[in-house]
């Protein structure tokens, strides 16, 4: 099935950061994704720039929004192809598994979580680096979301929570400024700050830690959504040949 109209930035937000309850995934059976140690060694990566978002809404002119119209087609097809079919977006001849097939359960900081099984390493990977460097001490998750079975953007717009390469830490500390209703009415929403850094409880250098390891942080975009990471470097590069 082809993808939705592509809409103006000023139509997209998010319908919620809560998780899907009537439907739960599915946890792969394959090997080696589990929550416990992976001995092999990390590499760092960045976030593939086709798949960051605001470099889909580049600017006004004709030209400007269909590039960022193609680029987002690209993204689409990419994760599809890499995660697996969702439906409404993209082609289900580009991977006739869908994301749930992938689902596996692992943790974070002792906190379950469902991600795609591609990606639950490149997490362990920032755990890991957390814990190395001591920041793991300064900031104690509470509250984590993955994998969703519905999605919750709107103008055509597809989550990646719905990918299972996304996942949101302590939703109540770490605010989504420009998302719809409710969620930008949070109070450290309407503090005056100088940087977006201080409307979230987790540290900068969670942020820049997990951006080492293939994720963007989406409090750098304009929905200032605080508390979402989402993996966007090569899963096939999340460790060291």
């Amino acid at each position: 099935m082809a993808t939705k109209p592509f809409a103006l930035i000023g139509a997209l937000a998010l319908l919620a950061t809560t998780a899907s309850a009537d439907e739960k995934p599915r946890a792969s059976t394959a090997p080696g994704v589990g929550p416990r140690r992976d001995a092999r060694k990390c590499a760092e990566q960045v976030a593939q720039t086709f798949l960051i978002r605001s470099h889909w809404f580049r600017g006004t002119s004709p030209e400007d929004k269909a590039q960022g119209a193609k680029l987002h087609e690209e993204a689409i097809r990419y994760r599809t192809e890499k995660y697996g079919y969702f439906h409404g977006f993209g082609k289900r001849e580009w991977n006739t598994k869908t994301p749930r097939d992938f689902a596996t359960e692992t943790t974070f900081f002792g906190l379950p979580l469902t991600l795609h099984a591609k990606v639950a390493p490149a997490l362990r990977c920032v755990e890991r680096a957390l814990e190395e460097s001591g920041a793991a001490a300064r900031y104690k998750p509470r509250l984590l979301n993955g994998l969703r079975t519905k999605n919750t953007f709107h103008g055509g717009e597809v989550s990646n929570h719905v990918y299972g390469i996304a996942l949101d830490i302590d939703a109540d500390q770490n605010p989504c400024c420009g998302c719809a209703g409710k969620l930008r009415e949070h109070p450290q929403c309407k503090k005056p700050v100088a940087s977006v850094f201080q409307k979230a409880k987790i540290p900068k250098e969670w942020v820049d830690t997990f951006e080492r390891y293939g994720f963007h942080w989406l409090g750098r975009d304009v929905l200032e959504d605080t508390m979402h990471f989402e993996f966007l470097g090569d899963p096939d590069k999340v460790f060291a040949e």
